[in-house]
């Protein structure tokens, strides 16, 4: 049940794994900043804790076993942590497996996964996770072409965006953030980053080789900004893409409404 999930590989070869925002170090690994890394709260006082905007899911051991039901006594899929990004042979770059909750119930945590079909969850054992309250949701209206990004209940950011073309449409549901990338050369089709987000396009089965995995990224035409022109992903501004990956974690919540 081992799982290195093939995430965005049409960025392999565009773009160059890692950034500042994410790891705070000179290594360039993509993982949560330190002032972003989740801390650990106890399963005792987790759901007396408020967390409007759901909770940030770290894995804290290293292969993170996913249950159908709380409490059952078989795994029904596995994760490793960290994970590394595909084509990655020498396993230079581990990647933190983060999740997002809104709920917790007697020890353990529902998660939403980032697996087909869209929306699919599963529960991990308190024990084996770290929990932060959200400080972000991202917002995406599809119809009106415009994200948003909330700090609490304040517009932190709003930019008008790129979208799905009908033949290939983002996918509405609710994801979160899953990985970040940082391109050598700002002026390629992704723009200067590039998140990868837990969904999953509806229409492609496969794309550039990899899972058809969806993201948030820049891009190297403003023009087609406000239109229905991707494969699926959501294209922005490249500065408001860049202020998004120096200021929101990994494992932030993303809806996308029709």
């Amino acid at each position: 049940m081992r799982r290195a999930p093939r995430l965005l590989a049409a960025l392999v070869a565009a773009l160059a794994l890692g950034t500042a925002a994410c790891t705070g170090g000179s290594d360039n690994r993509p993982s949560l900043a330190p002032e972003k890394t989740p801390v650990s709260i106890a399963a005792s006082t987790a759901t007396t804790v408020p967390a409007p905007n759901g909770w940030i899911v770290s894995a804290a051991v290293p292969l993170l076993q996913v249950y159908d039901t709380p409490g059952s006594a078989t795994p029904t899929r596995q994760f490793e942590n960290p994970w590394y990004y595909p084509g990655d042979t020498a396993k230079k770059y581990p990647i933190t497996s983060v999740f997002y909750s809104e709920q917790q119930r007697d020890g353990w945590v529902k998660v939403l996964l980032p697996v087909r079909p869209n929306g699919t969850s599963g529960w991990v054992r308190a024990a084996d996770v770290h929990l932060v309250p959200s400080r972000f949701r991202i917002a995406v209206d599809l119809s009106q072409h415009r994200l948003t990004v909330y700090e609490g209940d304040a517009v932190y950011l709003q930019d008008t965006v790129a979208v799905g073309a009908p033949d290939t449409p983002t996918p509405v549901g609710k994801y979160y953030l899953r990985v970040l990338l940082q391109a050598p050369d700002p002026t390629t089709v992704y723009g200067p980053y590039a998140f990868g987000l837990s969904s999953h396009s509806d229409t492609l089965e496969e794309f550039n080789g990899g899972d058809a995995e969806v993201g948030i990224h820049g891009n190297n035409d403003a023009s087609t900004l406000g239109q229905d022109v991707s494969h699926g992903c959501i294209r922005m501004d490249n500065a408001k893409i860049t202020q998004l990956a120096r200021s929101v974690p990994l494992g932030t919540p993303v809806e996308v409404n029709a």
